[in-house]
């Protein structure tokens, strides 16, 4: 199974240190977030690996290189390269999918730019059991932090997503069927609103992550990170 690290966003609340670099190459304790991800993938036995890039691309791919430092195979999927040309989450997961249909019939779709202790092995796991659940892709929800007290759907017992009941936030982790993405043009496009058909049809499973999860989006949000990791060690 394939993977792919969203890696094209532009970090404009984290400049001046996005000036210099893509976001995801943003270090937190020494290291990057991307490599981070890289690492936790390799972990749970996923070894070969996309990185979506637009702006600083091409510093993205002088950093990471083709990954066999760390064991594994990076190759990119380069959109362009300046956040004007990003194709967003849909569009992105549509141009690389190409790649992740080699890797088989789902594959896993993470954020570049989150610290989490979440074991990527669980997530390979409910990977595969997409065929068994009758469900075309899984996420990882985890509580509603600070600054997203609203949430963004709901996890019903059955294990199903949905828009009832007590409202979480969706993790940026997630496995998909590349079915569900056959047919779509390769243009600029959000996961959201267009996954609510699915959500609503009851194809989509889930469930609730209680460890650390940091979505690192501010360079005062980078420092109380490293602050409760070393609080944690």
């Amino acid at each position: 199974m394939r993977a792919l690290v969203f890696c094209a966003g532009a970090g404009k609340r984290m400049r001046p240190l996005t000036q210099l670099m893509p976001k995801p190459l943003v270090p937190v304790l020494g290291i990057p977030m991307v490599v981070r991800q890289i690492l936790a993938l390799r972990r749970a036995g996923v070894t070969e690996i996309m990185l979506n890039a637009a702006h600083g691309a091409r510093i993205l791919q002088g950093a990471i290189g083709d990954g066999s430092r760390w064991g594994v195979r990076i190759t990119y999927s380069v959109e362009g390269n300046s956040t004007e040309e990003a194709l967003e989450t849909r569009g992105g997961i549509v141009k690389a999918l190409p790649y992740l249909a080699e890797g088989g019939k789902t594959f896993l779709a993470v954020a570049g730019d989150i610290v989490t202790d979440y074991d990527y092995a669980r997530l390979l796991g409910r990977a595969r059991l997409l065929d068994q659940s009758n469900a075309d892709a899984h996420l990882v929800l985890v509580p509603n932090p600070g600054y997203h007290p609203q949430g963004d759907m709901s996890l019903a017992p059955s294990g199903r997503i949905g828009r009832e009941g007590e409202r979480l936030t969706f993790s940026s982790l997630a496995a998909y069927r590349t079915s569900l993405f056959e047919g779509l043009p390769a243009v600029e496009a959000k996961l959201f609103p267009w996954l609510w058909k699915i959500i609503d049809a009851g194809r989509v499973t889930g469930e609730r992550w209680d460890g650390a999860w940091y979505n690192v989006g501010t360079i005062e949000e980078r420092n109380r990170v490293e602050r409760e990791i070393e609080a944690r060690k």
